[in-house]
């Protein structure tokens, strides 16, 4: 019998593969309930959500996993780190979203993405007590291209779950230390994804594929939905004004008429 250990939509898909699978996953921990809308109630996870779904228990207490009968954890995206009592008295693996040891840390897909890698891929890896510093059962790759973040996770996601499905079926084996230069991934501010003027076209179009890329005019933000590359520059192609929703650039354009002279940005 497994546990399994995630919190966000893109660890939903894994869960519901090894319950198709007819895996037995005696529980399912996640992050607490939260209020994700003003003056809205509180919300489960998306992970809780789908193991309610699917008749699974649900704990937001990671150690209530020692009062289970279970052979191994399994953490995808769960956000919090496993404390050395729980993994002294289960092992577990964890699918990592980046090749091992290259973008250790909370958002490794991101910092691909912002590093411009060509490649990148997913690892099944060995929970211990360093930061994603566990060997690795197996891995797979993938280009990154000019895929945004969110169709890049899938693919991640939909590799990483093979992955799983395969070690669990027929044997995770031993894991090979990590070889490589060790480089981290913390997690991006807003400030990151603001588009400076005085980065290159291909580093502004890197933001706007993260999602949240945003500048300002007039002193008021907007937002970058999609831009494209024409003669070497970003030409916006969808954007959303600030306390408006999404709109066609040239639709704003029309709207705003900016001057020949006004810049974006502050």
């Amino acid at each position: 019998m497994i546990a399994y250990l995630g919190t966000p939509e893109l660890a939903v898909g894994p869960l519901r593969a090894l319950h198709a699978a007819g895996h037995e996953i005696g529980l399912v921990v996640s992050a607490s309930d939260k209020r994700r809308g003003r003056g809205s109630g509180l919300s489960p996870s998306p992970v809780k959500a789908a193991a309610l779904e699917l008749g699974l228990a649900v704990s937001d207490d990671p150690d209530d996993l020692l009062g289970v009968d279970l052979e191994l954890g399994v953490v995808v995206a769960y956000g919090r780190i496993l404390r050395p009592h729980l993994l002294d008295a289960l092992p577990c693996v964890n699918l990592h979203f980046s090749l091992l040891p290259r973008w250790r840390g909370a958002a490794p897909v991101e910092r691909a993405i912002l590093a411009g890698d060509t490649v990148t891929g997913v690892c099944l890896m060995e929970v211990t007590a360093g930061l994603d510093e566990g060997g690795v059962y197996a891995s797979a790759t993938t280009a990154v291209d000019d895929k945004t973040l969110d169709a890049l996770r899938t693919e991640l996601v939909d590799l990483g779950t093979g992955l799983l499905l395969d070690g669990l079926d027929n044997g995770l084996g031993e894991p090979t230390p990590q070889r490589g230069e060790v480089t981290y991934a913390a997690k991006l501010t807003a400030d990151e994804r603001y588009l400076d003027r005085r980065l290159s076209a291909i580093e502004l179009a890197r933001i706007v594929r993260l999602g949240g890329a945003w500048t300002t005019f007039r002193d008021k933000r907007l937002k970058v939905i999609e831009a494209e590359l024409v003669d070497g520059a970003l030409r916006p192609i969808v954007v959303q004004p600030e306390g408006r929703g999404p709109m066609a650039y040239d639709a704003w354009v029309n709207g705003a008429r900016p001057e020949p002279d006004e810049l974006f940005g502050r």
